[in-house]
């Protein structure tokens, strides 16, 4: 037999009582720092398909085999597109899933989260990442809510990172308050 205080289970209640963090639009990034965080990361980008290219250049010259090398270089404009996308996916879904931020939210204070606060997981920034190579998805932030494509579709926030532990700390001191008298 179920324990009912006026037409509500006992359970209910002590769930009533628990406080469940989630993200609001008070703590989302602005457009502004996405932007920013677009604008590094694609410099960063760049640079790292730099360096992949020196490296490779450096092998092909120490090997005296510039297959590769001529490959990448003389395949045309589908073949950066493939090697831009694959320096993409490599740069966001390992510094996301590492720290759930890449260097542009480093330098910008924000971070990818889940919508009940929680770190995603390697298969939500994979789909994040992979959701980067949508055709227009830059266009997605020119919407009111300025949400990406890729943040949608992997139901992803980035929030900032002062104003998402503020709330939360405050959140978590008054569900320690509730505790006080049990």
């Amino acid at each position: 037999m179920e324990n009912v205080i006026f037409g509500t289970r006992l359970t209910d209640l002590l769930l009533m009582n628990q406080i469940k963090y989630t993200v609001g639009k008070d703590v989302l990034a602005t457009k502004g720092l996405r932007f920013a965080n677009y604008i590094i990361d694609y410099l960063l980008q760049f640079g790292l398909g730099f360096a992949i290219g020196f490296v490779l250049g450096i092998i092909a010259e120490m090997t005296g085999n510039y297959g590769l090398i001529e490959f990448l270089f003389e395949s045309g404009t589908i073949m950066d597109w493939i090697f831009g996308y694959i320096v993409m996916l490599i740069y966001y879904t390992t510094f996301e899933t590492l720290t759930g931020r890449s260097i542009g939210k480093f330098i910008t204070n924000t971070k990818v989260v889940l919508h009940d606060g929680s770190d995603p997981t390697f298969n939500e920034i994979l789909v994040r990442s992979l959701c980067r190579m949508i055709p227009f998805n830059a266009f997605s932030f020119l919407g009111e809510d300025g949400k990406g494509w890729h943040d949608s579709i992997s139901k992803t926030y980035v929030v900032h990172v002062e104003k998402f532990k503020a709330k939360k700390e405050t959140l978590e001191g008054l569900e320690e308050i509730g505790r006080i008298g049990e």
